[in-house]
């Protein structure tokens, strides 16, 4: 059993809950700079080691994994600090939000020993793991192309302040998770193509960047794989729509990771056509709390599979540098959006003197 921090306690609820529930972790302590948003973790948790201070996480020898969740540019210092002080890291995507910080990152992770993993949490789901199981047993044949979406209604958020900041940009608070099926299957993609726009929805509440985009991505060997997200116009009925899926379609069969509705689809090589669907407990087991927020479970599956890696010394994907990749891909697609043209990713690693 290993021994791990939280920082950031927003995200972190879920981490809290899947640390507290694991017979493979042992939750030593919590930090947020909200003290209040401490006392209800406390609360709620029943777990009432806090601390307002970073540094107590960083220098409790008894710690041997920090995992992070504060906002997306506080991720790189944070992760430094982390393996300057000899902790593994679990980070939550999206992973940097400065490039020019991740050649520094990785040559301090290697130097360090110490691992950095990369909280994509929608591979640690019940519909996108047996997704993923068929397709490396063959189930699928070989691979042919990807479609993956997010799209979501979220007009709520547009009453958040901080939503409407200039700063704020779906592409990386949403897009990123089926960007990352895409990652997953494709990680081999060369150049992207995007289009985007701000909806009416958007443009009446003053959201500054897009809320609708579509992409095509190419990958080096020539396969194409598509993304879209929508996160400002109402959804179809979830019998109909996924909120978030990915479409895998391979020479033999096809199939389908619908997420929240754990419901995933398969046409096998052998012509077999099934429907799986998950039950009450393992659907408590993912959502623990109010509605379908905070997925809880997805998140003690990627902690369990970390702590696996240590114990067992394997790699465990995303690690750092496929993180640094899909921030990267990322970077590109904003780089389309704006340009409206096709982008290189290679043309972003090199700017930042991160040769692939």
């Amino acid at each position: 059993m290993l021994n791990i921090a939280i920082l950031g306690l927003g995200e972190g609820r879920s981490t809290m809950s899947a640390a507290l529930k694991s017979s493979k972790l042992n939750l030593i302590k919590v930090c947020d700079r909200n003290e209040e948003l401490c006392k209800q973790r406390a609360k709620e948790f029943d777990f009432h080691a806090y601390t307002l201070n970073f540094e107590d996480l960083l220098n409790d020898p008894e710690i041997d994994i920090i995992a992070i969740y504060t906002p997306d540019h506080l991720h790189a210092d944070h992760i430094k600090q982390a393996l300057l002080h000899g902790k593994h890291v679990v980070c939550t995507k999206p992973f940097i939000d400065d490039l020019s910080k991740a050649k520094e990152l990785l040559e301090l992770c290697e130097k360090s020993g110490k691992k950095v993993f990369i909280g994509q949490s929608s591979r640690f789901f019940e519909p996108a793991k047996r997704q993923r199981a068929d397709f490396e047993n063959g189930i699928i044949g070989d691979l042919i192309t990807i479609e993956a979406h997010y799209n979501a209604d979220h007009r709520w958020f547009l009453a958040k302040e901080w939503s409407l900041l200039q700063s704020f940009k779906w592409l990386y608070g949403g897009l990123s998770h089926p960007v990352d099926f895409i990652r997953w299957y494709l990680p081999n993609i060369e150049e992207v193509m995007g289009y985007g726009m701000i909806s009416s929805n958007g443009k009446t509440a003053g959201l500054k960047n897009e809320d609708t985009m579509h992409f095509i991505f190419k990958a080096t060997d020539g396969r194409i794989a598509r993304v879209s997200g929508v996160y400002t116009s109402p959804t179809q009925p979830a019998q109909r729509e996924s909120e978030m899926s990915c479409i895998l379609r391979g020479t033999a069969g096809a199939s389908q990771a619908d997420y929240h509705e754990l419901r995933y689809a398969v046409t096998t090589k052998d012509g077999e056509e099934k429907i799986i669907t998950w039950g009450a407990e393992t659907l408590s087991h993912y959502f623990r709390f109010e509605g379908q927020s905070h997925h809880a479970g997805e998140y003690q599956n990627y902690l369990e599979y970390f702590v696996d890696s240590i114990e067992q010394d394997f790699v465990a994907y995303p690690d750092l540098k496929e993180g640094i990749g899909t921030v990267a891909l990322l970077q590109a697609m904003d780089r389309s959006l704006q340009t409206g043209r096709p982008v290189k990713i290679t043309d972003i690693l090199i700017e930042f003197d991160l040769q692939p």
